[in-house]
Order: structure tokens, then sequence, then C-alpha cells
């Protein structure tokens, strides 16, 4: 904590500097805290945090959870791996917020638009990761499924899942992290609803320290959201007999 404290401390220092010599672009972080805590007495942070929250949540929801699926049947599948490859790669590099124009066309402002861009911009690495984690499953797991006489289905739930499961969790938490921060450039870029909308609304209201305060209280979340999915996969490997991180 040591760091964060401290960077907070000069940042406090050069805010008042500033205001002492009539600047008005800065608010110290102790005016943040202030004008957050109104913010969360008066209501209005609530339905923001839970509109960004919720479409992010959402969003990956339907990008992981396809992209599991996929990323499974590529990892067991040479042949289809090697047949989606072009399209992986092709669809993989483009960025979401080039998309923003033509969700705008198809599904306005609002939360369908954000939950499509976070679902497509955690699906690909959640594609990619799950397919390696297959691909590094023991193979003599693998044979096991057809010699007990498992039908597809139990083979995925008995051997795949449970060999994957610890990188799996691995993967979510990344995608956790991937999807709070395309909803917050989701609103900033175009959808003027949630969190980062309410950031860039007192950016230009000027109002510095409820600005300021927004971009303390994302962080502040990432943080908490971090520490549940890390506690999470910790219990998770404690269970399956793997390493803790």
């Amino acid at each position: 904590m040591a760091l964060p404290l401290l960077l907070l401390g000069l940042f406090e220092a050069l805010a008042r500097r500033a205001a002492a010599l009539g600047s008005e672009q800065l608010a110290p972080p102790s005016a943040a805290l202030r004008a957050l805590l109104r913010a969360a007495l008066d209501g209005s942070l609530w339905p923001a945090t839970g509109f960004t929250l919720g479409a992010a949540a959402l969003g990956l929801l339907i990008g992981a959870g396809l992209g599991t699926l996929v990323g499974i049947g590529l990892g067991l599948s040479p042949r289809a791996s090697r047949a989606g490859f072009l399209s992986i790669e092709l669809l993989r590099p483009l960025p979401s917020v080039a998309l923003l124009p033509l969700m705008l066309l198809l599904f306005g402002f609002g939360t369908n638009l954000e939950v499509s861009l976070v679902a497509f911009s955690t699906f690909w690495p959640q594609v990619l990761l799950v397919q390696s984690a297959v691909r590094q499953v023991d193979p003599q797991l693998l044979e096991l499924g057809p010699l007990l006489g498992l039908s597809t289905a139990r083979r995925l739930r008995l051997i795949v899942l449970p060999a994957i499961a610890p990188r799996l969790l691995t993967a979510v938490r990344m995608g956790t992290g991937f999807a709070l921060v395309i909803a917050l450039t989701i609103e900033i870029a175009g959808n003027p609803q949630g969190m980062g909308f309410a950031m860039l609304l007192a950016q230009q209201s000027l109002e510095p320290a409820m600005m300021i305060g927004w971009l303390m209280w994302i962080g502040a979340i990432g943080v908490l959201i971090n520490t549940g999915m890390l506690r999470l996969q910790r219990a998770l490997n404690r269970r399956l007999g793997a390493a803790v991180p």
C-alpha cells in the first residue's frame, strides 16, 4: 500500500498547490472523496454503477460462455482448429470500439449495445485460452472416455472440464477485468449511460472533484472484483488439489 498512498499524497499536494495558484483543472483526492460520498448519499452513484456492472457481467457471461464452448471444440479437434484458424486471426484483432457505429445502427443506445461489444471482446481471448488449456490435458485422460464407453457430454463433464478448471477460471478472471474496461470505454465513447458516461459528464460539466471521484470508485471496484476472483480461484485450486498461487 506504500506506493498508492504516496501517489495519492503527491496528487493531493499538487492539486492543492494548483488551486492556490488559481487553477480549477484539478481537485485533490480529499475533495473527490467528499464528492463521491455526496453521490452515494443522494443515490446518483448506484444506478450508473449497476448499469456498468450489469452490462459487463452479461457480456462476459455470453462471450466467455461461447468462447469456452468453441475453445473446447477447437482444442479437442485439430481439424476444426485448422479450419477456424484464419477466421479467428482475422476477427480477433478487430477492436470492439471500431464496431461501435455498426452496433449503434443495430441496437441503438442502451444495454444491448454495451453487452454485444463486451461479449465480442471477451469471446476471442476466452477461445484462445481455453483451446490452449484443452491441448495441455494429458492425452491418456482423453483416451479414457472411449475406453469406458462415455458419451461426448459425459467425457466433457467428467474428464475435460475438471482437467482445465484451474486454467478456465484464470481465463474468466482475466476476462472479468477486460469486460469492465471495455464497458467503460464504450460508455465514454458513445453510450450515454453507466459510470464511464458519468465520469465524462463530470469532466464536461467542469466538476473535477466528481470526475476524479468516479475514477477512484472505478478503481476500487476493479480491485474488489479481482480480489474476489482470486479467492474463488484459490478455493477451486485447493478443492482440486492444484497448486495455489
